[in-house]
């Protein structure tokens, strides 16, 4: 055990998982940060890379299922490059709150959005999924892509979930999930564990991040598990869509 897990663990603070490694709970937040302040240069960039451009038709399929109306208010969290902000605005949405723990994330953001004349419509905001800084029962949707498998502690986000919805607000999350098929899991976990990294290191220039991100896809709870825990965390009705085979997931709930 690494000193500093021995001493988080003598101390009851208490450690969880950092991509496969064991780590302090008050560490992981910050490394986390570290991660994503590195890769967020070219963050769009590696994602069209990293799924071919599949991950677009992921982010569609969730704002499908959501059917944004005018004056519906979003909470979109971990977004801060403005991924999904920018399709709800056009879907028909009116406000967002983009909420990120990575400021880099939300200068990126801001950036795309000034390129795109969206100067109204859009909030950026820093802030930790756990400790959203929203008032009670002030949005009618959440949503987060590819975010919740990140953060130190699970049931408090989701627990935050349904604290900042209205009553009748939507809950929906995109998140990388289990393969289904063997064959294709397979070919997947090859593709993760030698391409992906591989991949960063020269795209990004950082190996290690996408062996994080590669690992913290396989420590995430899978479809049912997940769904279990969003009904534990006190929404109703929820349900899930496997996409691509299982490779990502959309989570569906509502707050009642």
């Amino acid at each position: 055990m690494p000193d500093q897990t021995k001493n988080a663990t003598e101390n009851g603070t208490g450690t969880t998982h950092f991509g496969f490694r064991e780590v302090p709970e008050d560490d992981k937040a910050s490394l986390v940060r570290d991660v994503f302040d590195s890769v967020a240069p070219r963050y769009d960039l590696m994602n069209d890379l990293m799924s071919l451009g599949i991950h677009r038709l992921w982010k569609n399929a969730l704002m499908d299922w959501l059917r944004p109306q005018p004056g519906m208010v979003l909470a979109d969290i971990g977004g801060g490059t403005g991924d999904m902000a920018f399709k709800f605005l056009a879907r028909g949405g009116t406000q967002v709150r983009v909420i990120d723990i990575n400021t880099e994330m939300l200068a990126r953001g801001r950036d795309r959005a000034v390129d795109r004349g969206l100067l109204d419509g859009i909030d950026w905001i820093h802030g930790d999924a756990e400790k959203l800084p929203l008032e009670d029962m002030s949005v009618d949707a959440y949503t987060s892509a590819f975010c919740l498998r990140n953060v130190t502690r699970l049931e408090s986000a989701l627990a935050e979930a349904r604290r900042v919805l209205k009553p009748g607000g939507r809950f929906l999350c995109l998140e990388f999930s289990q393969v289904k098929a063997p064959a294709l899991k397979k070919l997947y976990d090859a593709y993760s564990f030698s391409v992906l990294p591989a991949l960063g290191e020269r795209v990004a220039g950082d190996r290690d991040a996408y062996q994080y991100l590669a690992e913290s896809i396989r420590r995430f709870p899978d479809q049912k598990s997940f769904a279990a825990m969003i009904t534990d965390a006190g929404l109703a009705q929820v349900s899930y869509r496997n996409l691509s085979g299982g490779i990502a997931a959309l989570h569906s709930a509502w707050r009642i």
